[in-house]
């Protein structure tokens, strides 16, 4: 998995073999939206409102097929509304990925202590806190101001229970 943030909720997502874009028409001045989306195989538009729903907390990853039942193509990446403000983006024998634009956290399953959860925005110290409330992810990247993700790490320090947390930099790629 490799995402890419350029800005405010508008990420480039390498996973399961495919790319997925969410928010190009949100991107930052500086980044052509029609470049962004070049070679996507999935375009995700207004965070994701008009995705088929799923309920986060009775979701399940699809299991890696045996090799015997393997076609000849990957299976498809999928993704999904988890709520308004949240995109679910699963892949066979990738970790899930939640995108989070909003504040509340939606009720979770067991899987989301091996996902990667991307929050967007501002106030990301409380929400990374209340995320660690509810769950204890693989992995918490922060797509935010500099302002925000600093005190983030500062306020986390030694109290992260284990969980994985980064910073996404603007245009830069981050590798999972």
């Amino acid at each position: 998995m490799k995402l890419t943030w350029f800005g405010g909720t508008t990420i480039r997502i390498h996973i399961g073999g495919a790319i997925l874009v969410v928010d190009a028409e949100g991107a930052p001045d500086g980044i052509d939206a029609a470049e962004l989306v070049s070679g996507a195989d999935v375009v995700i538009e207004r965070f994701g409102a008009a995705l088929p729903e799923v309920d986060a907390a009775r979701w399940k990853p699809r299991k890696v097929p045996r090799l015997l039942d393997e076609g000849d193509a990957p299976p498809a990446v999928e993704a999904w509304s988890a709520g308004a403000g949240a995109v679910l983006v699963g892949a066979v024998g990738e970790p899930p990925l939640l995108l989070l634009q909003k504040y509340d956290v939606p009720e979770l399953a067991a899987w989301a202590e091996k996902a990667v959860i991307v929050l967007f925005g501002g106030e990301l110290r409380e929400r990374t806190e209340n995320m660690r409330d509810a769950t204890t992810p693989r992995l918490v990247a922060l797509a935010g101001t500099e302002t925000d993700v600093d005190e983030t790490f500062e306020a986390l320090e030694g109290r992260d229970h284990g969980m994985g947390i980064v910073a996404l930099e603007a245009g830069m790629a981050l590798e999972i």
